[in-house]
């Protein structure tokens, strides 16, 4: 099942298992168009999962459409620099509802990826996937100093929205500061290879391997 509702600041996409009891909840943080049909299909696979799933609009009601990367950039210079907040909102939210076990994890995906790291900082994620995170070279030192929580990483070779030599940075980062962690780089695969909805860029085996490995990731670190 699925609804639009408000969590903590954030109005968002709830996708919720069949059934009932306690399960883990998941953050599926937005590439920078915003909450799209993608974004919310993430959310209700993971909801097939046994997860209790929110999808946040961290654009409070805008959206870019897909190749409009002007309007994108404006919305994620509006909203991008507070973001932090309304995630930080939505997991203290989560951890309070009842039909949440009180495990936590987080995804995303382009901007989503250095935010679903960003939320690390502050507050304690029990497992972060980052996908293809754009700018997340910008929060290493903080990340230094306060990442705590397992990684999965997930990256395309062929990626030029990512400056060369930041995923190797970023692996060598985390194993300095001794958190659990893969960084996975799939050859032949560009910036968004995950996104289904668009044939320019999804690459299917890529993403076919990369789902696997984010459900066997979150499996260990959430189900438990």
């Amino acid at each position: 099942m699925s609804e639009l509702i408000q969590l903590g600041s954030v109005k968002g996409h709830l996708a919720t298992p069949a059934g009932d009891g306690k399960f883990p909840a998941m953050i599926v943080i937005q590439e920078w168009w915003g909450l799209d049909a993608q974004t919310k299909s993430i959310a209700d696979r993971f909801a097939a999962e046994g997860y209790l799933a929110f999808a946040p609009d961290l654009y409070h009601g805008e959206l870019a459409q897909l190749g409009d990367g002007e309007t994108a950039m404006k919305l994620v210079q509006k909203y991008g620099p507070n973001a932090y907040l309304d995630l930080q909102s939505i997991f203290d939210a989560l951890k309070l509802r009842p039909d949440c076990s009180g495990r936590v994890g987080s995804v995303g995906f382009c901007f989503g990826g250095r935010m679903s790291l960003t939320l690390g900082l502050s507050r304690p994620v029990d497992a972060i996937c980052t996908f293809y995170g754009g700018g997340m070279q910008t929060i290493f030192d903080q990340l230094r100093e306060k990442l705590k929580a397992p990684v999965l990483g997930l990256f395309g070779d062929a990626d030029v929205s990512i400056p060369a030599g930041t995923v190797e940075e970023f692996d060598k980062l985390l194993d300095e500061i001794g958190v659990e962690h893969e960084i996975i780089t799939y050859p032949n695969s560009g910036h968004a290879f995950f996104r289904d909805s668009d044939p320019k860029v999804y690459i299917p085996e890529a993403s076919k391997d990369a789902w696997e490995r984010v459900k066997k990731f979150f499996a260990k670190h959430l189900t438990v």
